[in-house]
């Protein structure tokens, strides 16, 4: 099994905990919408000090990578987590770096939200529109801006059950901004 591999799970290896339901351990595993709510200050900090940084996170599975230690109001992660972006016309999601998981966006909303890629000098940006996705590699920055009329809502899934915190390009405003402890 290389490092990649996870391991094969079959029935008889899944084990219901706590003495529960089968109904009881799935009705854990459900995020309703009616029970989410927007969460402007998972980062705020950035808005803070510029709002053009202004974004929203609603938490489904895990708590993401926004430096929200927990949040009990989600499905816990397994093997990644789900989120989705609030992302007003005019406001972006800076460059920024996950060293530990892949990150994929998909924007369910939204006419013109352009993805930046950065690599070792190298600069790649993209639009994407309704339904279109990205899948940006651990190790290679990202952000984006959102350039359409009306909000973007997309959704958010990092690669790890708690992703470590990002980093941002060394010469970028944000890396001296302190990041609050959630």
């Amino acid at each position: 099994m290389n490092e990649h591999t996870k391991p094969e799970i079959y029935p008889d290896d899944v084990v219901i905990p706590d003495n529960k339901s089968l109904g009881d351990w799935i009705e854990g595993q459900v995020a309703r919408f009616e029970t989410r709510q927007l969460d402007w200050d998972a980062l705020k900090f950035q808005a803070d000090f510029d709002p053009k940084y202004k974004r929203a996170q609603m938490r489904y599975l895990g708590t993401g990578a926004t430096g929200v230690s927990a949040d009990n109001n989600t499905v816990p992660a397994v093997n990644f987590t789900f989120s989705t972006m609030v992302l007003p016309a005019g406001c972006e999601g800076p460059l920024h770096l996950h060293t530990d998981a892949e990150e994929v966006f998909f924007i369910m909303r939204g006419e013109r939200v352009r993805i930046m890629v950065e690599h070792k000098g190298q600069r790649y940006d993209t639009i994407l529109g309704n339904r279109d996705l990205i899948s940006v590699p651990p190790g290679v920055y990202r952000g984006l801006v959102n350039e359409g009329r009306e909000e973007a809502l997309m959704c958010v899934m990092i690669g790890s059950t708690k992703p470590e915190t990002p980093t941002y390009p060394p010469d970028h405003p944000l890396a001296k901004v302190k990041r609050p402890k959630k």
